[in-house]
């Protein structure tokens, strides 16, 4: 094995139409017009030496090294600033160019620390390789650097000196290694767009600067990595490097957070991984990389990861240690038992959004296949699932209509109840170099989130409505459109019913659906969103991006159909710039929604119903399927709490701290006799288990994830299963348990099982992936080459639909006891319950949940910054410490759920959506008061936590 290679042409390339024929060493070169000179030579296999120049920002022409000659034109023009031209005959390499190279790498290495055999960019630095190319042999102006290269000099201290920066948890900034090629700062705005990176002082005395000359860590750096990724020597090296070594080898695999699906070289010395580096051929992320995936990977060695098998008769029990046989030979008998003693549907499971298509596709199989029924749900259910309903119901399928290129062709964007900045950092980079090239904002949120305004960005238009009033704002922008003739009638006419249309625009055009009648409950000016309406239907492609804002309402579903709608109505669907973007939330979430793992779906989202599809599965399967939808996780702690719902099989979900009212799903839980739960760490569902099989990191295995976009990505393993098995063969093995006869050498056999009964993946296997890199479905002999964009002829479903949303306020309402009003959301820094995350260094950053609270909701409780406050809702309490911020409005307060000691969730209600059960996480009455301590609540469960992870013969951690 070897590191996988990567060309860096030295500028971007061109995606201009035209081509252009040129000379370059005598050699006849045909680009597209635009492209550098630079590019052109590396295309056609010529290295022109460079050290300011990398491919993944625009051309900036500083080092001074990538000089050629120009027949015909005086001077030697730098090859990364000059475009090509028809007939240009070029020289790279001459007498001339040889002399001045020379003396420009005399200059940098005249103030560069010559410790390159100690220095961890050994065999990885562009100016030890720039020395080398140019043929340096010695520097005329010596080797002192008295500039910044040392503490002292001559005996006395150097004040232009700078101490390395050893702030940041992932990296080091060492000044003194920096020669001002700005390739930080031009990726810090070009690429992430955070404009945290400066050069202060001139000449000798540059430097980068995070900041106005602050630490790292203490700056506006978000640590996406980029930085370092550009830097061209060591002056920006992260710690696993100089404390590992080199990497010696890599594979390209897919990051585990969330549902961008970015891609990652993972390289390697041994089976110990060095880094994370984001892959400039990965087609969701583009070379570009978060502080998650880039960084915080440390999860997957963390000395909380559980490795043996677990049993314990109660709860209350401590955990005993077995083998796998005899973990598996317990499940298979507990299951057994409950299903002859409550019958069949006493059992069921939940499939993992973080595992691989492979896994979730396995487990929805043990359970229709092995339990016998159809008692298998996923995350979904408490995230997307209104998603899959809404858009179902309007375009005939469930899931996005674009991929993330198309961002790069809209002209306005709409997102609605998403924080892409914080919960799709990657996307959101690429979302604001659009619309730092212009593309228009129209931001739909409560609080205002760092799209609204944050550097060379500005909303054009920012809705702060109330929550739970997402339809009646959507419905009035639709209003706006129909009364004032700015739908695409061609549009919808060709492509939609125009019965439903007309049905659907008379309804939206009633008066009770103006801007000027919902102002009043919904908050948002009048004007301000009849602007943006106008805005939306005028301003050229537009495209809506939304999360989990939009779902997680008691109106989740209908909000989905009433931005299809407004989609619909002003023809931005099926083609670039356009479309209805969900961003998923964990990595496979749409994956596992893929693989069949709803109670009423089969893989391919085909209703269970349905006896040609139970056919095919039945004949491959060898059983006889059960044609009545299973539970949904409500249902299944429903059921457990009345009695007749007795075992749990859950994969890589911690539906304690995710899910709403965790005081019903605790009691739920507490009511089964045989909790199996299967996860890297003792997480806090695992307080409720009888049985704790060890899972496996994404590093660990083969598979596949599916990413927000429908993107069908390779995983690949890395190391070995530090448990022993990938999760796919745990399952499996329980599976054999039970008396199911499987037998699957790897995941690519199950990938051929997937694709033989699911049309939508027909053409996918790995020998494929391999040759084409990802592909999005459908993809299949209609669509050999994957399907980038949706709906592009015709929708799936024929005609779309327009159907009517009229808006109904959730029972939720806030009164004298509760007057404010609770929305939940995710952190930068922070992944979904945070059992990753938070063992990372990533806790720097976020090391507990805040509430956000607005100053005058704030000085009328007399609660000050950073107090302890009393959060209480008709559900429960907690308490942690306020933050008091303009960022939400009055009446609001928001806070994130990725600490189990905060229990968020305590609060939140067991209202939902009401085509899906989808909880209402994003509207809860609350009532907020100063706190001395802990709730009782609080107390309780730290003490249950604590009981539940003791482990026999192992020492618990003095206090």
């Amino acid at each position: 094995m070897s590191l996988v290679p990567e060309i860096d042409y030295g500028t971007p390339a061109s995606r201009a139409e035209k081509m252009v024929t040129l000379t370059i060493d005598g050699n006849e070169i045909t680009v597209p017009e635009g492209t550098s000179i630079m590019r052109a030579s590396m295309e056609a296999g010529i290295q022109v030496p460079k050290l300011c120049a990398t491919d993944m920002v625009d051309a900036f022409g500083s080092c001074r090294l990538c000089l050629v000659e120009i027949e015909g034109r005086n001077g030697t023009p730098a090859s990364c600033t000059t475009p090509v031209a028809p007939g240009l005959v070029v020289h790279t390499q001459t007498s001339r160019l040889k002399t001045i190279r020379k003396g420009v790498m005399e200059l940098y290495i005249s103030d560069h620390p010559l410790d390159c055999l100690t220095c961890a960019a050994n065999g990885d630095c562009e100016l030890q390789d720039m020395a080398g190319a140019v043929g340096l042999r010695d520097v005329r102006y010596g080797y002192e650097g008295d500039n910044h290269v040392k503490a002292r000099s001559n005996g006395e201290t150097n004040a232009r000196f700078m101490p390395k920066d050893e702030s940041n948890p992932y990296f080091t900034y060492d000044p003194s290694k920096c020669i001002v090629c700005s390739r930080c700062v031009r990726a810090c705005e070009e690429v992430q767009g955070t404009f945290a990176l400066t050069i202060e002082g001139r000449g000798f005395d540059s430097r980068v600067s995070p900041g106005m000359h602050e630490h790292f860590i203490d700056s506006e750096c978000v640590s996406c990595g980029a930085c370092v990724q550009a830097c061209p020597t060591a002056t920006l090296t992260e710690k696993s490097v100089i404390s590992i070594g080199q990497p010696e080898h890599s594979l390209v695999t897919t990051c585990a957070y969330c549902g961008v699906g970015c891609s990652f070289k993972a390289e390697m010395r041994g089976e110990e991984l060095v880094r994370m580096v984001p892959w400039k051929d990965g087609r969701a992320n583009r070379g570009h990389s978060c502080v998650k995936g880039r960084f915080a990977y440390g999860y997957s060695t963390h000395r909380d990861r559980i490795l043996n098998p677990m049993v314990r008769e109660k709860i209350s029990d401590p955990w005993r240690e077995v083998t796998w046989e005899e973990a598996y030979a317990h499940v298979a008998a507990e299951f057994r038992r409950i299903q002859y003693q409550y019958g069949r549907d006493s059992i069921g499971g939940i499939t993992s959004s973080r595992c691989t298509n492979e896994e979730t596709y396995l487990v929805q199989k043990l359970i229709r296949a092995g339990f016998g029924n159809n008692n298998v749900d996923t995350c979904a259910r408490v995230c997307h699932s209104p998603t899959g309903y809404g858009l179902g119901q309007a375009f005939g399928t469930s899931a996005g209509t674009q991929n993330f290129d198309s961002v790069e062709h809209t002209d306005v964007v709409i997102v609605i109840g998403a924080n892409p900045t914080d919960g799709h950092p990657v996307f959101a980079s690429r979302l604001k170099k659009r619309l730092r090239q212009g593309a228009k904002l129209i931001v739909i949120d409560p609080r205002r989130t760092e799209l609204v305004s944050s550097p060379h960005i500005k909303a054009s238009h920012h809705l702060p409505l109330k929550p739970g009033t997402n339809v009646a704002v959507v419905t009035a922008l639709a209003h706006v459109i129909v009364t004032e003739g700015l739908y695409d009638e061609k549009f919808i006419r060709e492509r939609c019913d125009w019965s439903e249309f007309e049905d659907w625009a008379s309804f939206v055009a009633e008066p009770r659906h103006s801007p000027e009648a919902i102002e009043p409950f919904s908050g948002v000016p009048a004007e301000e969103l009849r602007g943006a309406a106008r805005l939306f239907a005028t301003g050229g492609n537009g495209s809506i991006y939304y999360g989990l804002g939009v779902t997680e309402h008691s109106q989740g579903s209908t909000t989905v159909m009433a931005i299809a709608n407004l989609a619909m109505a002003t023809g931005n669907i099926g083609r670039p710039g356009v479309g209805v973007n969900p961003l998923r939330g964990q990595n496979n979430v749409q994956g596992s929604c893929d693989m069949g793992s709803f109670p009423h779906e089969l893989p391919g989202y085909r209703h269970i119903s349905d006896d040609a599809t139970r056919d095919i599965f039945e004949k491959l399967w060898g059983v006889k399927l059960n044609n009545e939808p299973g539970l949904r996780i409500p249902n299944m702690l429903d059921a457990a709490v009345e009695g007749t719902f007795k075992g749990i099989y859950i994969q890589g979900e911690d539906i304690l701290q995710s899910d709403p009212d965790t005081k019903h799903v605790s009691a739920g839980l507490a009511a089964m006799e045989c909790v199996v739960v299967q996860d890297l760490f003792l997480n806090e569902t695992a307080n409720y288990a009888h049985v704790f099989l060890p899972g496996s990191t994404f590093l660990e295995k083969d598979g596949t994830f599916t990413n927000a976009e429908r993107r069908i990505n390779r995983v690949r393993r890395v190391m070995t299963p530090k448990n022993g098995y990938a999760d796919w063969e745990v399952t499996q093995n329980l599976a054999q348990a039970m008396g199911l006869n499987w037998n699957y050498t790897h995941p690519s056999e199950i990938m051929d099982e997937i694709a033989a009964t699911t049309p939508s993946f027909a053409l996918v296997s790995y020998d494929y992936l391999e040759k084409v890199g990802s592909v999005q479905w459908p993809c299949n002999e209609k669509n050999p080459q994957g399907s980038p964009i949706m709906h592009i002829n015709g929708f799936v479903r024929g005609k779309g639909k327009f159907i009517r949303t009229e808006y109904v306020a959730t029972d939720e309402k806030t009164g004298p006891r509760f007057p404010l009003l609770l929305t939940t959301g995710r952190i930068l820094s922070q992944y979904n319950v945070g059992a990753q995350t938070r063992r990372t260094e990533n806790v720097v950053w976020h090391e507990e949940d805040r509430l956000e609270i607005h100053p005058h909701d704030a000085e009328n409780r007399g609660i000050r910054d950073g107090d302890w406050v009393r959060l209480a809702s008709r559900a429960g309490e907690t308490t942690l410490r306020a933050l008091v911020t303009d960022r939400v409005a009055p009446g609001v307060v928001y806070t994130t759920f990725h600490h189990p000691t905060t229990q968020a969730n305590v609060i939140t209600t067991d209202f939902s959506d009401w085509a899906t059960n989808c909880p209402e996480y994003k509207v809860t009455a609350v009532q907020i008061s100063p706190s001395n301590g802990p709730s009782d609540w609080q107390i309780e469960y730290d003490e249950l936590a604590r009981q539940s992870r003791r482990i026999s013969g192992k020492l618990e951690a003095a206090e």
